[in-house]
């Protein structure tokens, strides 16, 4: 298909979705004079609002020993601070209608509340308390500590899925700190102390290392003061160093063999790549963004519609790639083989790298190209439907400082991906020196 052919194509398919897309709301950002930066988004479709506050904090900036600091002290400021006793932070924000969490990841630790907008200088003299005066106390820490490893217990060692994705991430990520999990070693859970909790809290949770984000029916006005008056109170820290953990480029092919409790054996690669903040340059991570569609984003995916519903080689085969992280990054194939096929851990893979090894050769034909990217600019533009989740993505980007804007040039910049692109990424990034394979066996073969 020539050039023009290629172009009419993609302006009949992306029409119908950019009408769809409303010009972004208004989005302001300034910073305090304690160093807290301020993103406010003024969305008023409802009479909500809600306010995410991200320390640049998480498992990835943890030392060997210290595996799960940041995700415990994500627990324990809950435990009691100069205004609250425990688990009452909580229950007032409840008590007011809204819907608050607090979440970990390898990149940050998040504390969010979503309510109606007269209550928003509630949320921030909470916020503000818990950052600044929590007790994390040795006595709270103890049972707290239990807790946590049974969750781990519970979300990973007891979950075959999930502790054979921590093995081979920890072999993936060779040369950088992405190894460490986000609950953090079982061991470690045994050894970390309120001391190690109050370091961790008096250097990661200053106001320059955060980022507050406001999305809803506000006005630039009202969350300014606000925040000038619950935030800037609090004292300028010195702010750390961020890290960026970044992969050699030809670390070489690594495999293991696991066996545990699945009721098929399961095929799991990965692949070293760049996330947004590390790539040389924005087409080439928007480019692997497609090839993830396009081998297992939809039903029509090549992996879904030929290994899975064709050849019924395996009975589910999925890929997943997160663009958005402070540094390097995995794509990720997955697949539970079908139990005609469960002996042949070796022509499972061998397949995938066939469907791969298609993309290195010859690119994607436009309309297998615009399908994919219909799929992604559609997701952008129905995520701007949840004020949470334009929260979440102008955060994430915030907080690995990166600028918020890319979130609205987003849909713009997947337009400009073309098939060579994709096989340009795809011969570059999906080699068998960037791969880590893990084959997971079903434990009764072996008993």
């Amino acid at each position: 298909m020539d050039t023009l052919c290629s172009r009419m194509l993609l302006i009949l398919c992306l029409a119908p979705l950019m009408s769809l897309a409303a010009p972004p709301p208004p989005t302001h950002q300034f910073t305090l004079d304690n160093g807290l930066n301020v993103l406010v988004r003024e969305d008023h479709r409802a009479p909500l609002v809600t306010s995410q506050l991200w320390f640049k904090v998480g498992s990835a900036d943890e030392a060997p020993g210290q595996s799960g600091l940041s995700h415990a002290l994500e627990h324990m400021l809950y435990k009691g601070s100069s205004k609250t006793c425990a688990g009452e932070a909580s229950a007032i924000l409840q008590t007011l209608g809204a819907r608050e969490n607090a979440f970990t990841s390898k990149d940050a630790t998040t504390y969010y509340q979503t309510l109606a907008p007269r209550y928003l200088g509630v949320a921030f003299e909470l916020m503000a308390d818990l950052m600044s005066t929590a007790h994390l106390r040795t006595s709270d820490l103890t049972p707290e500590m239990a807790v946590i490893r049974e969750e781990r217990r519970l979300r990973t060692d007891d979950d075959p899925h999930d502790l054979a994705l921590e093995r081979l991430t920890g072999v993936a990520h060779l040369a950088n700190s992405y190894r460490t999990p986000i609950l953090g070693w079982m061991h470690d859970l045994h050894r970390l102390n309120a001391d190690d909790l109050r370091h961790w809290y008096a250097t990661r949770y200053s106001p320059g290392n955060a980022t507050l984000v406001v999305v809803g029916d506000v006005t630039l006005d009202q969350v300014k003061r606000l925040a000038q008056r619950h935030f800037d109170p609090l004292p300028a820290r010195p702010v750390p160093r961020l890290l960026r953990p970044t992969e050699l480029a030809q670390a070489g092919e690594r495999k293991l063999t696991l066996s545990l409790a699945v009721p098929t054996p399961q095929l799991i690669m990965a692949f070293n790549v760049p996330g947004l903040a590390t790539a040389e340059n924005r087409r080439s991570v928007h480019a692997l963004r497609l090839i993830d569609a396009l081998l297992g984003g939809t039903h029509s995916a090549r992996l879904k519609k030929r290994l899975e519903f064709t050849e019924q080689l395996f009975s589910d085969v999925s890929t997943s790639y997160d663009a958005l992280t402070r540094g390097d990054s995995l794509l990720f194939v997955t697949a539970e083989l079908a139990s005609a096929h469960a002996d042949d851990l070796d022509a499972a893979e061998a397949r995938v790298w066939q469907l791969i090894e298609e993309l290195h050769a010859h690119p994607p034909t436009a309309e297998e190209l615009e399908r994919a990217r219909t799929q992604l600019i559609a997701r952008q533009i129905y995520t701007q439907d949840s004020i949470v989740e334009q929260a979440h993505e102008l955060a994430t980007l915030a907080s690995i400082d990166l600028p918020w804007q890319l979130m609205d040039k987003d849909s713009d910049e997947l337009a400009q991906v073309t098939p060579a692109d994709i096989q340009q990424a795809a011969s570059t990034f999906l080699t068998r020196e960037r791969l880590t394979v893990a084959h997971v066996l079903a434990e009764a073969a072996h008993e």
